[in-house]
């Protein structure tokens, strides 16, 4: 378990929290841009297995800006029955922002893993989000061909649903997902349909499989594709573009991406 609660001090946001119980840590944080505080979340460096069971809880107080995002990509390995749990609880009080980037999640072809993430908003907060799923290990030609993955995404606002869905592949079936192995999708809160319409330019390269849609604010993208890069490509030119219009703030990747 780890738990973690950012406030504002001294004109910057703060990791005023760190408590973890297991393999789940977190980097010292940077401060590439003065008061917004970079953070790199550590998952266990063995990967996870059945019967892990991985609780983040986050807190970000309000007027705080955090950004999460990790070194690299998530592995869930094959199980002989046994489930891996993955919980992520992430709260934004008033006016506070959360960029949460982790990298991918990798799903061996017999993993079987539960995935349960939750954001709490306030309608003050605002949020840039992302979250791209691999099945199987395209790279070498596995598939998902055994295994289970249920994956629950949840959006509330001020105590109020706003966005809850689920994706359960299971025993190879992956018509759900069009057979692709790369499922992303993508997180900004508060949108306007302006940026709606130039986000759906930037989905080009994805061809038919991916599109936007704006349901109370909440700009929401979703796609599916056989190409990792141009998914990451994609993604980062669409938070690229957005974090400005969202946060006032030009982009600035994370110092672990560039390593």
């Amino acid at each position: 378990m780890l738990d973690l609660r950012f406030q504002r001090l001294h004109g910057k946001t703060t990791l005023t929290t760190r408590h973890h119980v297991g393999p789940l840590t977190v980097q010292r944080p940077f401060y590439p841009e003065e008061e917004t505080c970079h953070l790199c979340l550590l998952h266990p460096p063995g990967g996870i297995v059945g019967g892990d069971e991985l609780i983040i809880n986050a807190i970000i107080d309000s007027d705080c800006h955090t950004l999460i995002t990790m070194p690299g990509a998530s592995k869930f390995y094959r199980s002989s029955g046994a489930q891996a749990h993955l919980q992520q609880n992430l709260t934004l009080c008033n006016n506070a922002t959360l960029e949460w980037l982790p990298q991918d999640s990798i799903f061996f072809p017999g993993a079987h893993a539960t995935l349960h993430t939750v954001f709490h908003l306030s309608s003050s907060s605002t949020l840039l989000a992302w979250d791209l799923l691999c099945l199987g290990r395209p790279v070498i030609g596995e598939t998902f061909s055994h295994g289970t993955l249920a994956n629950r995404l949840e959006i509330w606002v001020d105590g109020s649903p706003l966005l809850i869905e689920r994706l359960h592949v299971a025993n190879g079936e992956l018509t759900c997902v069009a057979r692709k192995p790369w499922v992303g999708t993508m997180l900004f809160y508060l949108g306007n349909e302006t940026q709606l319409e130039d986000i759906r330019e930037k989905l080009t390269p994805l061809e038919n499989y991916a599109g936007a849609t704006l349901t109370d604010g909440l700009l929401t993208v979703r796609f599916l594709s056989d190409d990792n890069l141009r998914c990451q490509q994609v993604m980062r030119d669409i938070w690229q573009f957005m974090r400005p219009q969202l946060t006032d703030k030009s982009p600035v990747l994370p110092r672990i991406w560039l390593t």
